[in-house]
């Protein structure tokens, strides 16, 4: 038994250059809050201690909180622009 659903067809994922752009708005500013949050606290560490520290931190963030929320708000973005 196959039931046929009225769903609408998922949106073409964003272009290369369009989820650059997103990332970068993603990545810039949560790099550049942890800067100011944690510079203080690992200015005496070595530079590569402190890049795996911010690492750590940020790419999580990006991945798991930012990007979907980006990539939601663009799909609304582009729906909406298809409709006009």
């Amino acid at each position: 038994m196959t039931t046929d659903s009225a769903t609408a067809p998922a949106p073409a994922a964003p272009s290369v250059h369009r989820r650059a752009l997103l990332t970068w708005l993603a990545v810039y500013p949560t790099i550049t809050a942890a800067f100011v949050l944690l510079g203080p606290y690992l200015g005496h560490l070595p530079l590569a201690v402190r890049t795996l520290v911010m690492t750590g931190l940020v790419v999580p963030v990006v991945v798991y909180g930012l990007m979907p929320l980006l990539l939601k708000a663009e799909t609304k973005l582009a729906r909406r622009r298809g409709r006009r």
